[in-house]
């Protein structure tokens, strides 16, 4: 008898946990992982690229040793960083030396610009378009990594999947912060194919 309630209630305590949204959960929990899976596919993607970039400089201005030392301490970081996305303090942690590697290439590349026959360089040409490339794609990943967080976090906030989240254990997640997504957003746009357009001329006195 008791076996066959548990097989009359088990088929309605699923159709009950689907109703309360637990499948949107997992779905939702999962687009989630993969999403910040790609945004460190491409952060690693350019931390892979800073040895080159920092070689190719070295060899047409070896004399700029502390801005090729500060780019590859700020890369060193970010690869000791065991980020764990699910915790506040440790994604703070992983923007803030992401935001440091951002800052210290911006000054590699300001040096370049210093040395014609470095930006004429092939090689580095091909590492800039690279990099260039990395750039966007960390912005289109972080932004969808982002947008993947909202819609879960609202969606376990919503009535009736809260009560499903609390049972499973189902938290909200942390963020990107405002203050990281502007200094990402005001990271060096690369753009190495075009030349630098020239100073307007003032306009002539009346």
């Amino acid at each position: 008898m008791k076996r066959t309630i548990r097989w009359v209630l088990f088929p309605l305590l699923v159709l009950m946990l689907s109703g309360c949204g637990y499948n949107q959960i997992q779905q939702k929990d999962e687009q989630v992982k993969a999403s910040w899976s790609e945004v460190l596919n491409q952060y690693k993607r350019r931390a892979d690229l800073v040895p080159n970039l920092v070689a190719a400089v070295k060899g047409y201005a070896s004399h700029e040793s502390q801005v090729l030392t500060q780019v590859t301490d700020a890369r060193s970081r970010v690869g000791q960083i065991q980020v764990n996305a699910d915790d506040t303090a440790s994604l703070q942690q992983f923007q803030a030396a992401q935001g440091e590697l951002s800052s210290a290439l911006s000054r590699l590349l300001v040096v370049a610009e210093n040395y014609p026959n470095l930006k004429a360089d092939q090689s580095f040409r091909d590492l800039q378009v690279q990099l260039e490339g990395t750039e966007n794609r960390i912005t289109v990943a972080r932004g969808r990594y982002i947008d993947a967080v909202r819609d879960y976090n609202v969606y376990i906030r919503s009535f009736p999947q809260l009560i499903v989240a609390k049972i499973f254990g189902y938290k909200e997640k942390p963020n990107f912060s405002v203050e990281n997504e502007v200094q990402i957003q005001d990271a060096p746009v690369v753009d190495f194919g075009q030349p630098a357009s020239a100073t307007p001329a003032s306009a002539p006195s009346q």
